[in-house]
Order: structure tokens, then C-alpha cells, then sequence
């Protein structure tokens, strides 16, 4: 019967790695939404590459019912504000968007994000089965269900932008393919995973659409 890993990892580590990283997230995805040519500056701003920094962490700290949930929300929710923090220093936005609904508003997503990936990231690193195949699965599906909003947001487009919507909507769609295969330990493990993720996948886009993302 397949041992869970025991080893934990120190509180204090976990918060600091968390705020680190979150404040690289953000002011990160600033900079490449500024500076990466489109289509790839597109997904500096997708809701599913937030989603792996949460998913990495979990991974990172692995043991335990709370923590990696627990690293995945400080990591989004300080990327959140570092994110209108750099975007007042580097272009002159208003500081107080840091506290308005706006912000508010993705600080809720980021919780309820940094909770599920958070988990999910550390599962993905279980010994047992089933919690890696759905872990996987989640951060595949999350890719997958993003790919199908943004195909569905081209007939809402100008025909100018359709070409890189739909260019981010295929690159999108085989990171969500490909992670399992390079993430996965074992072909039995990838392939399940990529099985698991189509339901999951559907169940992402209708979150996705109950959260106006669709429009």
C-alpha cells in the first residue's frame, strides 16, 4: 500500500516562499502583458497561469491538510497587489486600485483559487493514485476550460483580434494537454489524468461562465 511523503516543511518557509513568489507573480505578469508580443502576452493575463503558481507551491510543500492550500491563497492574494502596486509604479495607475472593488473581487478569486490548487498541487505529488491523477487532472482542466472560454469569446471579437484570441486559445489548450505527460510519473498516471481532465475541464468553463469570464 502506497506510503504518504510524512516530511513537512517549516511554517515560516511556507509564508515567506509564498509572499516571494507572489510578488514575483504579479509584478511579472505586468511586465509580460507590456512587453511579450501577442499572442503570448495574453497569457500572462489567463486565470489558468495564476493558477499554476498556486498548483507549484501546493507541490513545493506537499504535506499536510492546510498548508499547501494555505501557501496557494498568500502567494494569489499577494500577487494581486503586487500586480497594482507595479502597475502604479511602472505606469503611473492609480495606488489606490489596490483596494478597490476590482481588487477586492480578484482577492476572492485568488482565495478560493489558492485553496483548490493549492491542494491540488500537492496532491499531484501523492503517492496515492488517485490523488495525483485528479491532482494533474485539475491543473489540466483549468487550461482546457479557459481554451473553450476563449473560443467562445470569438464571435465577440473584432475580426482584427480573432487571430490571436484563437492563437492563445490552442497554445492554451496544449499546455493543458501536455502537463500531465511531462508532470505525470508513469503513463498510467498521464493518461488518466488526461481523462479526468475533460469532466473537470467542463466543470472549469462553467465556473468560468458563472464568474463572467464567458462574456
Amino acid at each position: 500500500m502506497p506510503q504518504e511523503h510524512t516530511g513537512r516543511r517549516r511554517l515560516p518557509l511556507i509564508l515567506a516562499v509564498a509572499v516571494v513568489a507572489g510578488i514575483a507573480l504579479g509584478a511579472v505578469d505586468l511586465i509580460a502583458q507590456r512587453e511579450l508580443p501577442y499572442p503570448w502576452a495574453n497569457l500572462a493575463n489567463s486565470s489558468a497561469v495564476w493558477a499554476v503558481g498556486a498548483f507549484a507551491i501546493g507541490a513545493w510543500v506537499r504535506a499536510g491538510r492546510w498548508r499547501p492550500a494555505l501557501a496557494g491563497v498568500v502567494l494569489l492574494v499577494v500577487a494581486v497587489e503586487s500586480y497594482y502596486l507595479a502597475a502604479a509604479l511602472v505606469q503611473n495607475d492609480n495606488v489606490a486600485n489596490l483596494w478597490s472593488p476590482t481588487a477586492v473581487l480578484w482577492v476572492v478569486f485568488g482565495v478560493l483559487a489558492g485553496v483548490v490548487f493549492g491542494t491540488f498541487g500537492a496532491w499531484s505529488r501523492s503517492d496515492t493514485r488517485w490523488r495525483a491523477v485528479v491532482g494533474l487532472a485539475a491543473l489540466s482542466g483549468v487550461f482546457l476550460a479557459e481554451a473553450a472560454v476563449l473560443l467562445g469569446r470569438q464571435s465577440n471579437m473584432e475580426e482584427a483580434y480573432r487571430a490571436d484570441g484563437l492563437a492563445t486559445a490552442a497554445i492554451t489548450a496544449a499546455i493543458g494537454i501536455a502537463l500531465p505527460l511531462v508532470l505525470g510519473r508513469g503513463w498510467r498516471t498521464r493518461l488518466l489524468a488526461l481523462g479526468v481532465a475533460i469532466p473537470l475541464a467542463a466543470l472549469g468553463y462553467a465556473g468560468f461562465r458563472a464568474a463572467g469570464f464567458g462574456a
